[in-house]
């Protein structure tokens, strides 16, 4: 304290009140560009499903099936890159929910429409309008449900693989059917996995799966085998995974009876 000041100012500076330091740093707000980053992908999306409804009306099933395949996987990073950028948003999640509507209900309904129920007729047509409805009520349901569902489960089969299953057969089968005896078993094909979708059938996320994995030379081992099968026999892959993945919750289930079954054995 300089002693020329009297006590006046003395008193007055000790009852003056201390500023609030300023913070350690400056808050980083996320980048224009990195902000518009998740929309992007969930525009190639859009557009993936677009542009499968062009393909399936002008016939060539064989390059609209694998846009769907490519939409899932937009699917999945759109929402990854938001969380890693900090850039989530309440407008880029209805974004992505009228993407998927498009991608993963019109675009796999006409589809399978073009490729094969087109031959039943209304059967036909009444078929595809259900699964389009049953993956807008599944949409809907995942984003009332968000932030209280089990992040370990899918209530109901999740829209994506729902598309996978008729992208996958008709990946496999390109030519179509033209035949109504041929066509009608057809109707499962979008039947089935639009009465999943809007099940309670709880379907497994990969989402909480650990990535640390202890024995990572396996887990390379094993994607290193998946991506060779799939670049040499694709059809025979994506059908296999598509269905596997369909029929998991049921396998699961009677595996874990099986398992209850000796350990009361046990008991008695």
């Amino acid at each position: 304290m300089d002693p020329s000041l009297g006590p006046r100012a003395v008193r007055m500076s000790a009852a003056a009140p201390v500023p609030d330091l300023p913070p350690a740093g400056p808050l980083r707000r996320p980048r224009r560009g990195a902000s518009m980053l998740p929309s992007l992908f969930t525009l190639a999306n859009l557009f993936c499903g677009y542009a499968c409804v062009v393909y399936a009306m002008r016939g060539e099933f064989a390059t609209a099936a694998p846009l769907i395949g490519i939409a899932v996987v937009l699917d999945m990073l759109d929402g990854r890159i938001a969380r890693m950028t900090g850039t989530a948003s309440e407008f880029g999640v209805q974004f992505d929910s009228m993407a998927d509507i498009v991608s993963f209900g019109m675009a796999p309904a006409i589809l399978a429409f073009a490729w094969g129920l087109s031959s039943l007729g209304r059967l036909g047509w009444t078929a595809a309008f259900l699964f389009v409805t049953a993956a807008a009520l599944r949409l809907a349901r995942f984003n009332v449900q968000a932030g209280s569902a089990d992040k370990r489960y899918f209530l109901g089969m999740p829209s994506p693989a729902a598309a996978g299953i008729v992208a996958a057969t008709v990946y496999a089968y390109p030519a179509g059917f033209s035949e109504p005896h041929f066509a009608a078993p057809l109707v499962l094909l979008v039947v089935v996995p639009a009465a999943l979708m809007v099940s309670t059938v709880r379907f497994r996320s990969f989402k909480s799966l650990d990535t640390n994995s202890r024995h990572p030379i396996r887990l390379l081992i094993f994607f290193a085998l998946f991506i060779a099968a799939l670049v040499t026999r694709p059809e025979e892959v994506l059908v296999v995974v598509a269905y596997s993945y369909l029929a998991s919750p049921f396998i699961g289930a009677l595996v874990a009876r099986l398992r209850r079954r000796p350990d009361a054995a046990l008991e008695e």
